[in-house]
């Protein structure tokens, strides 16, 4: 197999440049504006693409080894035309076009859905791609250039994780299910209503707690793996169960707050990007934009307010 077929990012070979010169990982790191993992992983990557060592590990740093020097040396002839076209792509994504990447989870589309529209209002040559996974996308693979996600802060090294704003979420019931079962004024009462829930799979957010933790097993008669599934159940009358205060806010018509004070932890609202991504131009205009529009929606997330 030829070596172009077998390297999976071109980018790999710069990284490893970056190391012969300098010869240290975290020098690397500096000149390319990474965290040294980065650096790490891509050098480890290209080693195991090509099925070759192209360093000696040190105690005092990285050498190259015969097979490095002569990847190295085409490389080093290569220079001028990467950093021409890196110029190139820099110039472009200062025009702020081409395409962004988002991420976030099926229950923050109602949300997000006018914001990007305001967005490309501002940016309209920039072509929005939104993906919506309940699992976290993986940046560092390119997966995703944002991801906007609600839960608890991302452990990732390589990751520029920011939070936007606490959320709250409160017990709701739709109108025809207090109609059928009556309100949840007591926790005394549990065992005469029903309730919604997510499943095993959705067991990981901080907000369905109060749900695990208080409600029996055998009084939740609907249960679904997708949060916004789980509130059109609430909505359909299948039963009690927590929604974000914005999402029940935003139905004028059926869902109503159950009266029962609960200790429910809170939820952050997070926006993360990658470290090789976070300064592009397109990334950072879009990361300005969103925390302004969230600053204006931060009543919404905290209250439930129709």
């Amino acid at each position: 197999m030829c070596m172009s077929a077998q390297i999976k990012d071109w980018n790999d070979i710069r990284v490893a440049y970056e190391v012969a010169k300098r010869g240290t990982l975290s020098a690397a790191a500096e000149a390319l504006n990474v965290h040294h993992s980065t650096v790490l992983r891509r050098i480890s990557a290209l080693e195991e693409s090509l099925n070759t060592r192209l360093f000696h590990r040190h105690a005092r740093g990285y050498v190259p080894t015969d097979a490095g020097k002569m990847l190295l040396g085409v490389a080093e002839y290569l220079e001028d035309d990467l950093e021409r076209l890196f110029g190139q792509l820099q110039g472009i994504d200062q025009q702020l076009s081409g395409n962004l990447v988002l991420t976030t989870v099926s229950s923050f589309v109602p949300l997000l859905a006018p914001l990007l529209r305001e967005f490309q209002d501002l940016y309209p040559n920039i072509t929005l791609d939104l993906l919506v996974e309940p699992r976290r996308l993986k940046l560092e693979h390119g997966e995703a250039h944002i991801g906007i996600r609600p839960g608890r802060a991302p452990e990732e090294p390589d990751y520029v994780a920011q939070r936007i704003s606490p959320l709250a979420s409160s017990l709701f019931a739709s109108k025809s299910y207090v109609e059928r079962y009556g309100s949840l004024t007591d926790l005394s009462q549990i065992n005469n209503h029903r309730f919604v829930s997510g499943s095993r799979s959705l067991h990981h957010l901080p907000f369905l707690n109060w749900i695990k933790e208080q409600v029996p097993p055998e009084r939740i008669f609907y249960q679904a793996n997708d949060v916004w599934a789980m509130y059109q159940g609430i909505r359909a009358g299948l039963g009690i169960g927590l929604m974000s205060n914005w999402a029940a806010s935003q139905d004028q018509e059926i869902v109503i707050p159950q009266p029962l004070n609960i200790e429910e932890p809170g939820t952050d609202l997070w926006v993360v990007t990658h470290r090789d991504l976070h300064r592009t131009s397109r990334v950072q205009a879009f990361l300005e934009f969103f925390k302004e529009a969230i600053k204006k929606q931060q009543r919404l997330l905290l209250s439930w307010d129709k």
